[in-house]
């Protein structure tokens, strides 16, 4: 009979709970969520609906445990490494509960993935089914899992199953089998029948597994693109690729309407993307994101196209830059890992 009468006095504060959409506040690693508090609601219950201990909410908050809570106040709930999740790493007694970020204007994939724990914006993507590079201002976007003890928080009933975190190296291993074939192939030609005995006592092809990754790899993968374009073979590296991936997205994007030029300092950022497909990327503040820039070096006359995925970030670092490419971009056009003037051209 009393468990009949708890559950029937707490009803309209689990519906109440079931329905609130999670919106993160506060900067990484100090983020948090808010929640009001309603009739007979104390830190306890408040702890046990997201997973937190009241002995961390109240100093979160710089409040007293010991003096309880107002009806209606507003108290920041602390994310924490024990309930607050970016993989699926839930235990069986918990549930993974979305919590949203809301786009502000101008405001980019990249950008957000970076200021919450540098998340990999292929990860963003996979957990809002986001295609392209754009993202519309007011859009609430996924950043992050709440943990709750599924039998305890009434917010279990907003749970998700989250599928593994993106991860950018997951394609690697699949070019390194790719070239061991051909070395093992090329192998047994001349040695197979004389020389059996002495193949796991050379141990050449274990050696040779870093030259082939390098160089015969790419050109396995490019031969199909090649066909579409200009193929180019980057004279720092070997490796040839289509370094105008993005060139038919520019000239559709420069139809329609006029282009701007722009001059300035370029500096790079590290990125896995461009080195095998030439798909170059940068960032850019007066470009809108998905925006194809031509970047050509004032030094080596080089060019190549890269598309925007958000602003450059605002930090004394960048104070004297125009824009941040690829170091595959900026190992294309010669210019290393340095600073180096450059020429840009865009639609507006």
């Amino acid at each position: 009979m009393k468990r009949i009468l708890i559950i029937l006095l707490l009803a309209p504060l689990l519906s109440i709970a079931q329905k609130k959409t999670l919106l993160v506040e506060g900067v990484y690693p100090n983020l948090y969520l808010n929640h009001t508090s309603v009739a007979k609601e104390n830190y306890y219950s408040i702890g046990r609906l997201y997973n937190i201990s009241p002995k961390e909410i109240a100093p979160f908050n710089k409040l007293e445990l010991e003096k309880g809570l107002n009806l209606n106040q507003v108290i920041k709930i602390p994310l924490t490494a024990i309930n607050f999740s970016q993989t699926n790493d839930a235990e069986a007694d918990e549930s993974l509960v979305p919590v949203y970020h809301t786009v502000k204007e101008k405001e980019g994939l990249y950008h957000i993935a970076t200021i919450y724990n540098k998340l990999p914006v292929a990860t963003l993507k996979q957990w809002n089914n986001i295609k392209g590079d754009g993202v519309g201002k007011g859009i609430k976007l996924i950043v992050g899992y709440l943990k709750v003890k599924t039998a305890l928080s009434a917010l279990s009933g907003q749970a998700k199953i989250v599928a593994p975190v993106a991860v950018a190296v997951t394609p690697a291993p699949p070019p390194v089998k790719e070239t061991v074939k051909p070395v093992v192939a090329a192998e047994p030609v001349p040695v197979a029948k004389n020389a059996t005995k002495e193949k796991p006592i050379v141990a050449v092809p274990e050696k040779e597994n870093v030259p082939p990754v390098v160089v015969a790899e790419p050109v396995k993968k490019e031969t199909t693109p090649a066909v579409k374009t200009n193929a180019a073979t980057s004279s720092a590296t070997g490796r040839s690729f289509n370094k105008a991936y993005f060139k038919p997205d520019y000239d559709k994007q420069t139809k329609q309407s006029s282009i701007v030029s722009e001059n300035g300092n370029a500096a790079t950022f590290k990125s896995t993307s461009g080195w095998e497909d030439g798909k170059y990327y940068c960032l850019h503040n007066t470009s809108t994101p998905g925006t194809i820039i031509k970047i050509t070096s004032t030094t080596t006359g080089k060019s190549v196209y890269a598309k925007v995925l958000d602003v450059i970030p605002d930090i004394r670092q960048n104070n004297d830059l125009l824009i941040r490419i690829s170091n595959a971009a900026s190992e294309e056009l010669g210019a290393g890992e340095n600073k180096f003037d450059c020429t840009l051209e865009y639609s507006k």
